[in-house]
């Protein structure tokens, strides 16, 4: 069964089957970094204050930010244990039931696929910015062209466009926050702003619980992409030290940054100003980030933003296109999918996953073009996808440590542990629960079925594949004690060793 062949991954030799692993700790890193800043801290952050209240708007970000590092934690133990190119769908196969990993992957796989085509249409508007009187599509095929060259040469020339793309993302912040910070108490800005904004008409805390728990939805999505450096592991040129390092130094760091960031805009933009709700409708000039250098004097802010967020949009793409490659690669491997996704160049890039992920996503897009409410139903089919994915996550990790002790195994064997265990992956399934079940309260108290149907689509298109799958190949769930805890098939080991010898 699939759950007995988890990995093909080749150690890394030219010219040998499967993908090589040439992406080093810092890609990883970064990439891992990069994943989490995006157009949810640049435009749509502002809108958590304007709901919730300054004071709100932290404790939604924070309690999400504790969620998603438990949850990462247990990814970490999971990667660095079993580091292959499925991640998390070869774990919901190996560790739970195949016919989860199988839902899992293809959903996982599809909605990527159409995040892409989101992606490359947002980067149309972006650059219509600057050239209105030109037709977007232009743009949005020179974009998808772009992504596919990038990922159709190299693993390292992902791994080191990324690399750059994230760092643009993260010394913006940087920025941001010592301009901040410098208004805040008056260096650079006369009088001191200070945090009298926290306090203003009945701040910090606005609409109290429930306005908290909307926001927290916002914060979710925020976090979106962290998942991300589950699928790299399979191409780490050292996955036991470099999955770790993102975990424990990337994300403290993302964490640090989306607070603080919070913090600064909650500061120096009341809660009240409709310029906080106008950014999350996508207009550059209205983003936190936009007002805030303007008032340090920046005059041409909102086209030095527009092209952050530009690289921001195009970093997303190209990560996407990457993550639901080596999705329908794994699926081929584990033969959840035929068996042509699994075929590798001699560069180790699947390229008939790339091109398979590449037409769904140009097909997608031209629906933005001829059907728009197609277009508006593959995108909806894709908003609680990450949150899908987490749920596996925290599945997996639960099995997997029950089933490794039980087994006889002892953690201190573990490369790398969560130390949250079993806390961890029971605080992250609930709360993805919460996330899910909350995502539009609102349809189910009016009963307004077109949109219960729009906001939760991916659940059901998870759960028709997964029982399909589970009816058709008669699957059960793998009892903990003959659960395959092993990683000996992903020639870890060996590249690791080749490499401290190389260096």
């Amino acid at each position: 069964m699939a759950q007995q062949e988890a990995s093909g991954n080749s150690s890394g030799t030219a010219g040998s089957s499967g993908v090589q692993r040439n992406l080093k700790a810092r890609h990883v890193s970064m990439i891992a970094l990069g994943g989490c800043i995006g157009t949810g801290l640049f435009m749509t952050s502002g809108s958590t204050i304007a709901k919730a209240g300054p004071g709100g708007g932290l404790v939604a970000y924070a309690a999400m930010g504790i969620m998603v590092y438990a949850l990462m934690t247990s990814l970490g133990e999971l990667a660095t244990h079993l580091p292959v190119s499925g991640s998390f769908a070869t774990y919901n196969a190996r560790y739970v039931d195949p016919a989860l990993g199988f839902a899992m992957g293809w959903n996982y796989w599809f909605n990527w696929a159409i995040t892409v085509a989101v992606d490359i249409s947002t980067a149309a508007l972006l650059i219509q910015y600057w050239l209105p009187n030109t037709p977007g599509w232009i743009w949005s095929l020179l974009v998808l062209v772009i992504v596919f060259t990038i990922n159709a040469l190299t693993v390292s020339a992902f791994g080191e466009t990324e690399f750059w793309l994230s760092l643009i993302k993260v010394l913006t912040v940087i920025v941001f926050l010592v301009v901040g910070f410098a208004m805040i108490f008056g260096i650079m800005f006369h009088p001191a702003v200070g945090l009298r904004n926290f306090t203003y008409k009945g701040g910090p805390f606005v609409g109290g619980f429930p306005a908290i728990l909307s926001v927290f939805l916002i914060a979710g999505f925020s976090f979106q992409g962290t998942e991300l450096v589950g699928v790299t592991a399979g191409e780490s040129d050292n996955p036991s030290k470099a999955v770790p390092k993102a975990i424990n130094e990337v994300f403290w760091r993302i964490l640090l940054f989306y607070i603080l960031s919070i913090f600064v805009i909650a500061a120096l933009i009341p809660y009240t100003s409709p310029n906080l709700l106008s950014a999350a409708d996508g207009d550059i000039a209205m983003s936190p980030f936009t007002l805030v250098f303007q008032r340090a004097g920046l005059a041409s802010a909102a086209s030095v933003m527009n092209a952050i967020v530009l690289t921001s949009v195009l970093s997303a793409a190209n990560s996407g296109s990457y993550a639901s490659t080596r999705m329908l690669y794994a699926l081929a491997r584990d033969h959840y999918a035929p068996q042509i996704f699994a075929r590798t160049t001699k560069r180790g890039i699947p390229m008939a996953s790339l091109i398979a992920t590449t037409i769904v996503a140009l097909a997608t897009f031209a629906t933005s073009i001829f059907g728009q409410q197609v277009y508006m139903w593959l995108v909806a089919a894709s908003g609680l996808t990450g949150f899908i994915a987490w749920l596996g996550i925290a599945i997996s990790h639960f099995r997997f440590r029950r089933a490794f002790v039980l087994q006889g195994h002892k953690v201190s064997e573990l490369k790398y542990h969560a130390k949250l265990f079993p806390l961890g992956p029971i605080l992250a399934l609930v709360l993805c629960l919460v996330v899910i079940a909350g995502q539009n309260i609102e349809a189910f108290i009016q009963w307004n079925w077109q949109e219960i149907g729009v906001t939760y689509i991916s659940v059901p298109l998870v759960l028709i594949l997964f029982f399909g799958y589970k009816i058709k190949h008669h699957t059960k769930l793998i009892p903990l004690k003959d659960i395959d805890v092993s990683a000996a098939q992903t020639g870890v080991e060996e590249h690791e060793a080749a490499e401290q010898v190389q260096g």
